[in-house]
């Protein structure tokens, strides 16, 4: 039998709603759930639903959970999320970690992730839980300013990957893109003016020295939502929800079937390759502080929102609710 696209979902209060039926969760693009929100999400899917509310007008809509089989969790930090690990395991999804690892300690521009060598840490005991299938390291964005050449990237992507070695099967990168994004131009020019975009020689050199590394690692490398083709040096353009690599961690033949049958996400960037997934997210509600994040207008802003949507989690009506972009 068919996953209807939508059902009527009956709230506690009594009231019924209409509910889409998603079968593929982001988790998410928008925020750090695993580090920050991880008792949220479960809560909710012990529950069964989420109520999304649309930031530009207000609007609620209802996800239903019970036909999700599938989840592609986005982190920096996902070691507090380490404890609902065989809660997922024994629901038989089909899930895997993309864990952004970054070296931009010198120039400050994560101020409030652990350190590097925490995070390192946290990505190989993550590795251990689950396999290198499931956890798979994020370059992103990469970004060069006064103090970081693309010399001098590499040579801290070097560190990073020597550490990992054996840990994952999969590099996925982007460059840092500012001129589309108000907020982003913004903080950059307040806390990190020397912060630009790569040139297309740049990304050139990058891909060679890249792809030099890589012959120590054995990795998959691929981009992600963008346009360069930088095939001639063994990367791929990526999709980080992965209709292939989901299917290889179920065990369900018309899941499978499925996703194989899933195309883009149309409503996903232009480069993007990832397959339709719902995401649960809030925007302005990650408190890791990067300097240059698209979906966080301040660290304060974010602190703020953390709050309120703590403090209705507790309540029975609360908990039903957490602000997220709505995606038709």
């Amino acid at each position: 039998m068919s996953t209807p696209l939508y059902r009527e979902l009956n709230l506690k209060d009594g009231t019924t709603v209409r509910a889409a039926c998603p079968r593929v969760l982001s988790v998410s693009r928008a925020t750090d759930i695993p580090a920050l929100y991880g008792a949220w999400f479960m809560h909710r899917l012990k529950e069964g639903c989420i109520c999304r509310v649309n930031p530009f007008n207000g609007k609620r809509s209802w996800l239903d959970l019970s036909a999700v089989q599938a989840m592609v969790f986005w982190t920096k930090n996902p070691r507090p999320f380490f404890r609902y690990l065989p809660e997922l395991e024994r629901r038989g999804l089909a899930f895997y970690f993309q864990f952004t690892l970054n070296d931009y300690v010198a120039e400050g521009l994560e101020p409030f992730l652990p350190s590097l060598e925490e995070r390192i840490a946290s990505f190989k005991a993550l590795s251990g839980l689950l396999g290198s299938e499931r956890v798979l390291w994020r370059a992103d964005p990469l970004l060069l300013c006064d103090s970081l050449s693309v010399s001098q990237l590499l040579e801290r992507l070097a560190h990073v990957g020597d550490s990992l070695q054996g840990l994952t099967d999969t590099l996925t990168f982007s460059f840092i893109d500012i001129a589309p994004y108000r907020k982003v131009q913004s903080a950059l020019r307040r806390l990190a003016p020397s912060v630009r975009e790569f040139s297309a020689d740049e990304m050139q050199a990058f891909a060679e020295g890249l792809n030099e590394l890589n012959k120590n690692w054995g990795l998959k490398l691929c981009t992600c939502a963008e346009a360069a083709d930088l095939s001639a040096f063994g990367i791929e353009k990526g999709a980080c929800i992965d209709a292939k690599r989901l299917g290889s961690l179920s065990e369900d033949d018309t899941f499978r079937d499925f996703l194989e049958r899933q195309g883009k996400d149309r409503g996903q960037r232009r480069d993007c390759l990832c397959i339709y997934a719902r995401d649960v997210g809030a925007y302005d509600s990650c408190t890791h502080g990067c300097v240059y994040c698209y979906a966080t207008r301040s660290r304060e802003s974010a602190l703020k929102r953390r709050a309120q949507l703590l403090k209705e989690e507790t309540s029975a009506q609360g908990a039903e609710v957490i602000p997220a972009r709505f995606i038709t």
